[in-house]
């Protein structure tokens, strides 16, 4: 299964936007060039995130986005479905009923190989929805030396975007 780079892109811009202060946010420009990324292309990803309800969009000079839930409520799958959309990754079009020797009568029993596919995507969704953004945090502050929560406070020092309510 290959997800867009959009995926990855979507879970550490959450990531990144679990660090704001209460009432703050980051722009779409200032996450991306911390991500070195094209602010057009996650901009589409920002939004489809909002539109879920995962962030929150927040117009005018100190807007940008911030998460619309808590850490612990936004899990993988969460955004993966937000990005990529719900469908299965696996889509069955019936092929053993085409070709010069389809299969001759209806089937009586679903696409063995279609099962056998949704059976894994079942398996995969649920370790993505196990897995929350505040637990990303905690393993991340696990491996962190200090230089990633350096680099990530030097950061939000000179871009986040502190509301008059969140200051």
């Amino acid at each position: 299964m290959k997800l867009g780079d959009g995926v990855e892109q979507a879970i550490h811009s959450v990531t990144m936007l679990s660090c704001l202060q209460p009432g703050s946010t980051l722009s779409a420009a200032a996450l991306a060039e911390f991500h070195g990324v094209s602010t057009s292309y996650l901009l589409k990803h920002l939004q489809a995130m909002s539109g879920a309800g995962l962030l929150e969009a927040v117009p005018g000079p100190k807007g940008g986005y911030r998460l619309a839930r808590l850490p612990a409520k936004i899990s993988l799958l969460d955004i993966v479905l937000a990005v990529e959309g719900p469908e299965p990754a696996f889509r069955c079009n019936e092929i053993r009923l085409r070709g010069p020797n389809p299969y001759a009568c209806k089937p009586k029993a679903p696409c063995t190989i279609n099962v056998a596919m949704l059976k894994a995507e079942q398996a995969y969704r649920a370790e993505l929805r196990r897995v929350t953004i505040a637990d990303i945090k905690q393993d991340l502050g696990a491996l962190d030396d200090g230089s990633i929560s350096a680099r990530t406070n030097t950061f939000l020092a000179a871009n986040e975007r502190k509301s008059a309510a969140g200051a």
